[in-house]
C-alpha cells in the first residue's frame, strides 16, 4: 500500500508561493530527477513522481517571476503500477512531507521499479542525444538500454552498492543528509544504498559537534575503511582525537579540507587500497574512485571491448587515459599494449596524480603527466591509437574536444557520468567530422536518475 501525507487543513500559502499545494498530472521524464508537469501555463519540474500519474504536490521553489517553479510529491491520487513503496524512510516524499520537512537527496527514484528506472534514464539518455548531439539514430539502430551491474537482474533491490558517501551533520553534532537544494539537514540512522562496511560503522552514533562533514570509503575488497572528517571553524584536535576514538580501531581516520582537499593523517592512512581488473590501486582519501562496488570491471569491460574490437588496442598501440585518475584504465591499457606499446596518463589533480605514479610505477611502458589534458597533448603530440577520456561531470567542453581531434586518434572511448555534458561532446565531435560509432548505458547509480554511459567515437569515413 503506497503511503500518503496526511492533507493539510490549516491555511495555505497565497497560490503560487513556496509551500502551497496543488494537483497535477505528471508529464514526460527529464535530465535531473524530475518530470515535466504544467499548471496554468507553468512548468514544474516534479521529484518523487511518475509519468502518468495524478499527484498532489507541494511548491518547494515558486519564486513568481521565475521561468519555471519546482516541486515535490506528497500524495499520490492516482498511481502509476510501476510505483512501489519507497525502501527508506528519509528519502520517501510522501513520508518525509507527512512529518514537516522535506526527504533527502540521493535515492529519488525510489518510488519506482528498477526496470521503471531504467528505462527512464534510457529516455533521458535518448532525448539529450537528440537535442544536443543531433543522433536520431544510435549505431546498432535501436533506442539506448541502461544495463544493471553487478549480476544483478531486475529482481534485485538496487541496494548496498556505494563503498562511498558523503554526510552532513547537524547542529547538535549527529550524522545527517541535506534535503535535495536545500540547506535543510535531515538525521540519518542507516544509508540503505551503502555497503555493508559503512552502515557496520554506525556512524550516526558518534557525537560529531565540532564536524562538518564526513565521508566515507569502504572498499569493495574488505580492505581498511577510511572515514574523512571536515572539522568545522576552530576545531581542536583534541576534539578530532575524541571522534576518532568511537571508531573501530582498525578504521583509518583523516581530516580533509573540502576547498583544496587537502588530507591530513588522524590515525592510520590517509588512503585506501581499491582492486580491479587484476590490479591493485591505491586511491588517496579526497581522490576519486567510482561509487558502485562493480562500477570499475563494468567500465573498463566496456571500454576495452569497444576498442580492442574495433582494432584500436593491441600489442604496441600507442594510447592516453586521459582525466585518468588514479591509474584504473591506465594500467589495463598497460596491460594491453605491452611493453612494445605506450600510454600517456594524465590527471590535473595532484594528490590523484600520485596514486597513479605509485600505481603503475612497474610498468615502464606508462608515462604519468599530472596537468591539464589540453595542455599536455599539445606539448606531448603522437600518433594515437586511441583515446580513453573520463572527464568530470562538467564534461570535456568544446575545446578539449578540438584538442582530442586535432590529436587525430584512430578512435576515441568516452567514459561518462552525465547524460547533458556527454551529448553535448558529442555534438562536438560530429561537428568535427566524427561519429558515435558505439554506445553503452550502466546503471552505476539504482534508485538515483544517474547513469554511465561508455562510446566508441571514430573519425567519419
Amino acid at each position: 500500500m503506497i503511503a500518503k501525507a496526511p492533507l493539510h487543513t490549516t491555511h495555505q500559502p497565497p497560490a503560487g508561493a513556496t509551500g502551497t499545494e496543488i494537483v497535477l498530472d505528471v508529464g514526460p521524464v527529464a535530465h535531473g530527477g524530475h518530470c515535466v508537469a504544467r499548471h496554468e501555463g507553468r512548468v514544474i519540474f516534479v521529484r518523487h513522481g511518475i509519468p502518468g500519474e495524478k499527484v498532489r504536490v507541494r511548491l518547494t521553489d515558486a519564486e513568481e517571476k521565475a521561468k519555471f517553479w519546482r516541486a515535490d510529491v506528497v500524495e499520490v491520487l492516482a498511481a502509476s503500477p510501476d510505483r512501489v513503496d519507497h525502501f527508506w524512510h528519509a528519502a520517501d516524499s510522501l513520508r518525509a512531507w507527512g512529518h514537516g520537512h522535506p526527504p533527502v537527496g540521493g535515492a529519488e527514484f525510489g518510488h519506482m521499479t528498477l526496470a521503471r528506472q531504467r528505462s527512464l534514464k534510457a529516455e533521458v539518455l535518448a532525448e539529450q542525444l537528440t537535442r544536443l548531439a543531433g543522433v536520431g539514430q544510435l549505431p546498432d539502430g535501436a533506442g539506448p538500454s541502461v544495463e544493471a551491474v553487478g549480476g544483478q537482474d531486475d529482481g534485485g533491490n538496487g541496494l548496498g552498492w556505494r563503498t562511498r558517501a558523503s554526510f552532513s551533520v547537524t547542529p547538535g553534532g549527529k550524522l545527517g543528509m541535506h534535503a535535495h537544494r536545500s540547506t535543510h539537514i535531515v538525521p540519518v540512522r542507516e544509508m540503505p544504498l551503502a555497503v555493508d562496511a559503512i552502515n557496520a560503522l554506525r556512524l550516526w552514533d558518534l557525537d560529531l559537534q565540532g564536524i562538518d562533514r564526513v565521508e566515507v570509503a569502504a572498499p569493495a575488497n574488505g580492505s581498511r575503511p577510511l572515514v574523512l572528517l571536515a572539522p568545522g571553524p576552530g576545531t581542536k584536535p583534541k576534539r578530532l582525537n575524541a571522534v576518532a576514538a568511537q571508531l573501530p580501531g582498525e578504521v583509518s581516520v583523516a581530516t580533509f579540507d573540502p576547498a583544496t582537499e587537502a588530507v591530513t593523517q588522524v590515525r592510520g592512512r590517509t588512503w585506501v587500497q581499491e582492486t580491479a581488473a587484476g590490479h591493485d590501486y591505491r586511491v588517496t582519501g579526497a581522490g576519486f574512485w567510482q561509487i558502485h562496488r562493480d562500477a570499475p570491471g563494468a567500465l573498463v569491460g566496456g571500454v576495452t571491448e569497444f576498442l580492442q574490437d574495433g582494432g584500436f588496442l593491441h600489442p604496441g598501440a600507442v594510447v592516453a587515459d586521459l582525466y585518468a585518475g588514479a591509474g584504473l584504465f591506465t594500467a589495463v591499457l598497460a596491460d594491453a599494449v605491452g611493453e612494445t606499446g605506450s600510454v600517456l596518463s594524465v590527471e590535473g589533480a595532484p594528490g590523484t596524480s600520485r596514486d597513479a605514479r605509485k600505481n603503475l610505477h612497474a610498468a615502464p611502458q606508462v608515462e604519468i603527466v599530472q596537468g591539464r589534458v589540453e595542455r599536455v597533448l599539445r606539448q606531448k603530440p603522437r600518433n594515437f591509437d586511441a583515446l580513453v577520456l573520463d572527464p568530470p561531470r562538467a564534461g570535456a567542453g568544446k575545446a578539449v574536444v578540438g584538442q582530442l581531434v586535432e590529436a587525430q586518434p584512430r578512435a576515441i572511448a568516452y567514459v561518462s557520468c552525465d547524460p547533458a555534458s556527454f551529448a553535448r561532446d558529442v555534438g562536438y565531435f560530429r561537428q568535427a567530422g566524427w561519429d558515435l560509432s558505439g554506445l553503452r548505458a550502466f546503471d552505476l547509480y539504482p534508485h538515483t536518475h544517474h547513469l554511465e554511459t561508455v562510446a566508441l567515437l571514430t573519425p567519419r569515413a
